[in-house]
This record gives structure tokens, C-alpha cells and sequence, in this order.
């Protein structure tokens, strides 16, 4: 396999293109006020939950429509300037940072649900909708939409980076959830991908080209999803487990069984106490599943059977159940706040994040060994899994002014991902390349891969102003 490039310095080269006078002046007669070049909003929309530090974009610039959208990259091409999309800034693998320069483009003002079309299962949406926003626009019709990567992202957001979260074990991804898409290409034409319908044999998959490409090959305006219909039953409970390893192996068991449980999250024991210290919970601080069981009352109660059968066979105990609405907003807003509760526990310090998806077969292969690395490490660090599809997180916690905790967390990353790969896994499950990733992203799929990736993105952005930087270099 080829080595992913530095693997203990993976700062991501910063060669910002300027900003021509004549391209802000065209964008300010326009946009007016929705245009700025403050140092305050530039610095805003030039950070995320990376740990990279990289100067802010030259102006960001607020649309409210397809159109205006469409404007700008039209106005950007003509200068060669770069378009980087902007939701709410929750990535974590540097994504919108502006290391080749250029516009920070703020699609959060375009945040309406189009049109909600309960009979076919489908929601339209702007690219500045979040999640919760969603949901509480659907929740009338008796529907939701399930992909919940934590964060309140932006629909376009999850698009862009194939999000996927705690329910993909039983809803699947954006990937499978994405119908069509609104999008504006390279060159300020607006087009349609995908349509209503669950399938199509129509042309080459523009959707699935879309999904997950990180807005280098286009900026996401519109996008029709998925919804599902609210479960009549839903159970959400806690388990512990004596080690890590008895609590992996329930969740193996668990999946290889066909168990159809929506959530099964793990959290060790270290990030069990954070997020008791965070969120001012009493749980237990030994290796833990949460776990939630939606179906009909008689289909939940038989999947909460086995499970609880499995978890004793594996030494599981102190189950504990949280079904009432209020008790399981509570268990799960905990859980998504693990990463700031983790952020938290060592002030002043940055997270490096990975995360990694492998065959649910060899779960225990991959995770085990990389939480005893962190641990021989001495680093700090946290640890959540939504292991029900064999994706699991690290986040190493590192003071910024040592170079040495850096690179011991490059160091203990570039193992995890390699175990990963070696596993028959993929570098990132749901985090997706960005800055951090790209000399793993070679390793996984091969030169040839990458090379044929290039060969579309130069086809499609000729100019290189979309997104540049970001998954691989040209």
C-alpha cells in the first residue's frame, strides 16, 4: 500500500489566491451588507472544529436564493477566485477553511422547507435547512428524517460530506437517503440531478456524484431526502460492560444476529466521565452501549430481549431504560455532546479527530487495539462509536503550544486509520477527506482512483474555484 504523505505533520499547505477590488465591488453593489469583509465575520466563517489554523477567507458573501448563489460563482470564475460553501461551520476535517483564499459563500439564509410530500415519503429543502429545523417541520405529517450525524448540521452540509450518524445502522446514510439535488456547477449553470422517484436507470448517477463530493464539484441549492414514518414504539436504554471488549462483541453479536436496533452507540469508560462532568449525568463509568428499538410495542419488546440476552452473555449489566420522550432527549443530547464534553475537560486544548468504518467482523480488531495506543500514549482522549455499522471515533485532546502532543496524536491517528485500511476498511466513515485526509485517501482507493477523481474535477470545475484543496490536491 502507499504511505499516506508526513503522517505526523499533516498541515494542510496554505496558498490563498487574491481577492481582486473589482470582484468586491461587483458583490457589494449586489449584495450590499450581505457582502462583508469585516475581519470579525472573515474569521467566522475561516474556522471550524479542525485543528488547523488557516487565514480567513477575503469576504463572505450571505445568499438568500438559487439565483444569487449562482451569481457569485459566475462573478468568481471570471476572476479565478475560489467559492468555498459555508452552513453552519461543524466540520471537522477542515473542510470550508479558505487555504487557497477566495469567497466564503453562507447558504444558512436560505434555510426554507420547500415542500413536504407526505404521501410520497419525500421533503425538499434548502441547503441552509438543519436537522432539527427539519424535523420539526415534518413531525405534523407523522414523519421524520433520521440521519442525526449530532451537530444541528445543514442539510447541504450533510450532502456535501455523505454524513450519516447514530441511526445509520438501521436508516443508512445520506448516501441512501438523497433523492435529487438542486446544484450550481463550475461555471454559475444551474442544474437538476435526481428525481422523486426511489429509482432510476436514467444516465450516470449525478446524485451519488454529488453526495459526498465536498463542494468541489459543485454548490448544493436544493435537496430532496427521504422521510420515514415515526415509529410506534421507541425504547432507548443503557448498558454497561466490566471491559471495552465485552461491549464490542455484544454489538457484533448483536448486528450478525439481524437485530433490526436503530442506535447502538459505545462509549469507554474515559469519555463515560466527561461526559457525567458535561452534561451533569450519573451514569456509570465503565464501557457503555446506548442503545434505542423503534417498531411496533411487541416488535421492540422482542428486539429488547435479545439484546438484554446477548449483553449477559457477554457480561452486560445495569441495563437501564429510558422510554419516555423527555428521558431519551436527555441520554442522546448527552451523547452528542460527547465531543465538546470531551473539548472541555482539558481547557485551552484542540481535538484531533478520526474516524474510521470497518467490516462489523473485525470491529473489535480495529477498535481494541487503538484505545490501548491512546491509553500507552498517555494522551487524553475520547472515544464514541456508532459500532452498529462498524464505524467508531477518536478524538485525541492536545495542547496546540507542544509540537511533541501533535505529533504523538498524528502518530496514534495514522495508526488507526492504517489498522483500519489493512481491516478491509475505509479511512473515514462519515467525517469524510478534507484537509486531514487526503494521503489516506490514496492508500484506500489507489493512484488510479484518485487520478480518475481528478479527471473529474477538472472536467467539471476547469478553473479550480471550487473548494480547492480539499480531498486531494490537482
Amino acid at each position: 500500500m502507499n504511505a499516506p504523505t508526513s503522517p505526523l505533520h499533516l498541515l494542510p499547505t496554505v496558498n490563498q489566491r487574491p481577492v481582486p477590488a473589482a470582484l468586491i465591488e461587483a458583490l457589494q453593489a449586489h449584495f450590499g451588507a450581505r457582502c462583508s469583509t469585516a475581519m470579525v465575520v472573515r474569521e467566522q466563517h475561516g474556522r471550524d472544529e479542525s485543528p488547523f489554523d488557516v487565514p480567513p477567507p477575503g469576504a463572505v458573501v450571505f445568499a438568500q436564493n438559487t439565483d444569487e448563489v449562482a451569481m457569485v460563482v459566475k462573478l468568481a470564475a471570471i476572476h479565478r477566485v475560489p467559492v468555498i460553501p459555508f452552513g453552519v461551520g461543524t466540520s471537522l476535517e477542515g473542510h470550508l477553511l479558505a487555504v487557497e483564499g477566495g469567497i466564503s459563500l453562507d447558504v444558512s439564509q436560505m434555510n426554507q422547507v420547500l415542500s413536504i410530500n407526505a404521501e410520497d415519503l419525500t421533503v425538499t429543502v434548502q441547503p441552509g435547512v438543519t436537522r432539527k429545523q427539519l424535523n420539526e417541520a415534518v413531525k405534523s405529517t407523522g414523519l421524520f428524517f433520521p440521519i442525526d450525524p449530532g451537530a444541528d448540521a445543514t442539510l447541504g452540509g450533510m450532502s456535501a460530506t455523505r454524513a450519516s450518524g447514530t441511526n445509520a445502522v438501521r436508516y443508512g446514510t445520506m448516501r441512501e437517503n438523497v433523492l435529487a439535488l438542486e446544484v450550481v456547477t463550475a461555471s454559475g449553470e444551474v442544474i437538476r440531478t435526481g428525481t422523486h422517484a426511489k429509482k432510476s436507470s436514467a444516465g450516470y448517477d449525478l446524485t451519488r456524484l454529488m453526495v459526498g463530493s465536498e463542494g468541489t464539484l459543485g454548490v448544493i441549492t436544493e435537496v430532496t431526502v427521504k422521510l420515514y414514518p415515526l415509529p410506534e414504539a421507541v425504547m432507548a436504554a443503557t448498558c454497561c460492560f466490566a471491559s471495552l471488549a465485552d461491549a464490542v462483541n455484544t454489538t457484533i453479536q448483536i448486528i450478525q444476529l439481524g437485530v433490526p436496533i436503530a442506535r447502538c452507540e459505545l462509549l469507554d469508560s474515559t469519555t463515560v466521565k466527561v461526559v457525567n462532568q458535561h452534561s451533569k449525568l450519573g451514569l456509570p463509568e465503565s464501557a457503555m452501549l446506548l442503545m434505542e428499538f423503534h417498531g411496533s410495542p411487541a416488535g421492540v419488546q422482542e428486539q429488547v430481549e435479545t439484546v438484554q440476552a446477548i449483553a449477559a452473555d457477554n457480561h452486560g449489566s445495569a441495563f437501564s431504560w429510558a422510554a419516555t420522550p423527555e428521558e431519551r432527549t436527555r441520554l442522546w443530547t448527552a451523547r452528542h455532546n460527547a465531543y465538546f464534553a470531551g473539548v472541555q475537560s482539558r481547557p485551552g486544548c484542540k481535538a484531533i479527530t478520526t474516524d474510521t468504518c470497518v467490516p462489523i467482523s473485525r470491529l473489535a480488531d480495529a477498535l481494541l487495539d487503538s484505545v490501548t495506543e491512546a491509553q500507552e500514549a498517555g494522551i487524553p482522549y475520547f472515544l464514541v462509536g456508532h459500532v452498529g455499522d462498524g464505524n467508531f471515533h477518536m478524538g485525541y485532546l492536545i495542547d496546540p503550544t507542544i509540537p511533541a502532543e501533535r505529533e504523538t496524536a498524528e502518530r496514534l491517528n495514522h495508526q488507526l486509520v492504517a489498522r483500519a485500511l489493512a481491516l478491509g476498511g475505509t479511512c473515514t466513515g462519515e467525517h469524510g477527506v478534507g484537509l486531514h485526509k487526503q494521503g489516506f485517501l490514496v492508500t484506500e482507493t489507489g493512484e488510479g482512483a484518485v487520478d480518475m477523481m481528478r479527471a473529474i474535477k477538472r472536467a467539471l470545475d476547469p478553473l479550480n474555484i471550487l473548494n480547492p484543496g480539499k480531498i486531494f490536491s490537482l
